[in-house]
C-alpha cells in the first residue's frame, strides 16, 4: 500500500508545482528597480552638470559683452557704438573662467571654437566639459561630453 500526500490550498484544491517562483520574480523586480534607479541617477548627474556649465557660459558671455570698446561715431547719428572682437571675447571668457576657478570644478573644461562675435556687438560663448556619471562610470570611462552655449549683447543706450 502506497500513501501519497498532497498539499491542499485554502480553496480545497491541490497545490501546483510552481512553488518558489514568486522569489525569482521578486529578485528580478528588485534588480530591474536598481538598474532603473542607477540610470536615472546617471542621467540626472549629467543634466545637473550641464546646467552648471550653462550658468558658467552665461556669466562668461555677460563678462565678454561688457568688455566692448567704443567704436567710431557714425556720421549721421552722432552716437558711439559698442564694438566687440572675437579675440577680445575669447580672452575675456578665459579670464572669467580663471577668476571663478572653473577649471577646478569641471573635468576637461575648454572654450570651444564657436566662441567669438558674429556681428561685433554680440558675444557668443561655447564651453565644453566632460562629466563622469556616478556608478556607471565603468561603462563610460571617458565620461560624457557636454557643451553649453550662451550669448550676450552689448548696446549703448541713453
Amino acid at each position: 500500500m502506497t500513501v501519497t500526500i498532497r498539499q491542499i490550498d485554502a480553496k480545497g484544491q491541490a497545490a501546483s508545482s510552481e512553488e518558489g517562483q514568486m522569489m525569482v520574480m521578486i529578485v528580478g523586480f528588485v534588480l530591474l528597480s536598481l538598474l532603473l534607479a542607477t540610470v536615472i541617477m546617471a542621467v540626472s548627474a549629467v543634466y545637473i552638470e550641464h546646467k552648471k556649465l550653462l550658468s558658467l557660459a552665461d556669466g562668461a558671455a555677460a563678462a565678454a559683452a561688457d568688455s566692448y570698446t567704443l567704436g567710431a561715431v557714425e556720421a549721421g547719428l552722432g552716437s558711439p557704438t559698442a564694438v566687440l572682437t572675437a579675440e577680445r571675447v575669447r580672452n575675456e571668457t578665459q579670464s572669467y573662467l580663471n577668476r571663478n576657478a572653473a577649471f577646478a570644478r569641471f573635468d576637461g573644461l575648454a572654450v570651444a571654437p564657436g566662441t567669438g562675435t558674429p556681428d561685433s556687438s554680440t558675444a557668443e560663448v561655447v564651453l565644453s566639459a566632460v562629466v563622469q556619471p556616478p556608478i556607471v562610470n565603468f561603462l563610460l570611462p571617458e565620461g560624457v561630453l557636454i557643451e553649453a552655449s550662451s550669448s550676450a549683447r552689448s548696446r549703448l543706450t541713453r
